[in-house]
């Protein structure tokens, strides 16, 4: 199945400049697995602006959409994924 990720806030730059790519999944995928994928198979920059290593979580500051809802609403990790899906990834931690 077909899910649509775009990045914002600067964490375009850690997944090789592109600002949305398609992603590819197996059917019954959740969001955990999603990010695992972006991390293995996308990202081209560092993997601690965007994933907490210890914890295998998303790092904090990182806001989630899910069709354009915030992710606590759902399921966090354990979404199940659907064909289509949108997510939107966008960091709110910025430098000054």
């Amino acid at each position: 199945m077909k899910i649509k990720c775009e990045f914002s806030g600067g964490l375009e730059l850690i997944f090789n400049d592109q600002a949305k790519i398609e992603v590819d999944m197996e059917k019954k995928s959740n969001m955990m697995q999603l990010i695992k994928t972006l991390k293995e198979k996308h990202m081209t920059g560092q993997a601690d602006l965007f994933i907490n290593q210890k914890e295998d979580s998303i790092r904090p500051g990182i806001l989630i959409l899910i069709n354009d809802s915030d992710w606590e609403l759902f399921e966090t990790v354990e979404y199940e994924l659907q064909d289509g899906d949108e997510i939107v990834f966008i960091s709110t931690l910025h430098g000054g």
